[in-house]
């Protein structure tokens, strides 16, 4: 399995990660990526950035360094409804958007309830994707979720990073790759890089998909051409739910 795009990534602007933009982009060439995605922490995270920062990513060259770049967010998950922590006329410009559970954002409701959010989340206009459903501190019905990705053209990641700082995360993560292969659903991969030379580290990740059998096409990112055009897809569904949203008095 090769992957050419890292899907997930943080600068220095997710407050808690150590790198800028350009030394993102440095990283990805230097591992021999095609493109990456910057993916800093949405605004529900105390520390993080302003919902200014996503709106202005659009100042950003398509090409950095000689790689392709994509602006996206990693947006919190922040209630049982699968609501999410920026707003849709911004969602709406970014190339890339995925939400996960963070603890600092998101409290453990147990699996039905936890379940319902990202369910709910899948099911709603403005996720593309759901980051590191795999972690054992949110608790899910693994199977309901891959079906509702499946069931909405959504993605799950498989987070590489999930298998040293998530501990117990391998056994979720590699059923989640399972069902996916099973049900014929998409996935993505991301470093979740907080550090420009982990960018690209897909080393647990690719194991794995290799003990499933993951074939290249479900795998988003094993090809720019793929991922580029599911970007391009998902991002004109969510212009048009913007567009259908009434009119702010």
């Amino acid at each position: 399995m090769n992957i050419l795009v890292d899907s997930h990534t943080h600068s220095v602007a997710s407050g808690h990660a150590f790198s800028t933009v350009d030394d993102l982009a440095r990283g990805a060439r230097d591992r021999g990526l095609e493109a990456f995605v910057l993916t800093d922490h949405g605004p529900g995270m105390p520390g993080t950035t302003h919902p200014y920062h996503f709106g202005n990513l659009r100042v950003l060259p398509p090409s950095i360094m000689g790689v392709r770049f994509f602006g996206g967010i990693e947006a919190n998950v922040m209630n049982p409804a699968g609501d999410i922590d920026l707003e849709p006329y911004i969602l709406a410009r970014l190339d890339f958007v995925m939400a996960g559970f963070h603890e600092i954002c998101f409290e453990d409701h147990g699996r039905e309830e936890n379940t319902e959010a990202l369910v709910a989340a899948l099911r709603g206009p403005w996720v593309d994707a759901i980051s590191h459903p795999g972690n054992p501190a949110f608790p899910i019905d693994l199977e309901r979720v891959v079906a509702a990705a499946k069931e909405n053209g959504k993605a799950l990641e498989i987070n590489d990073s999930s298998f040293r700082i998530r501990k117990g995360s391998h056994q979720n993560c590699l059923e989640i790759a399972r069902l996916c292969v099973a049900m014929s659903c998409s996935m993505v991969c991301g470093s979740d890089a907080h550090y420009w030379e982990d960018v690209g580290r897909f080393d647990e990740v690719k194991a794995l998909l290799d003990a499933v059998k993951a074939p290249e096409e479900l795998v988003l990112n094993s090809s720019l051409e793929r991922f580029q055009a599911y970007v391009e897809k998902r991002k004109a569904a969510r212009q048009a739910a913007y567009a259908a949203l009434p009119l702010r008095s």
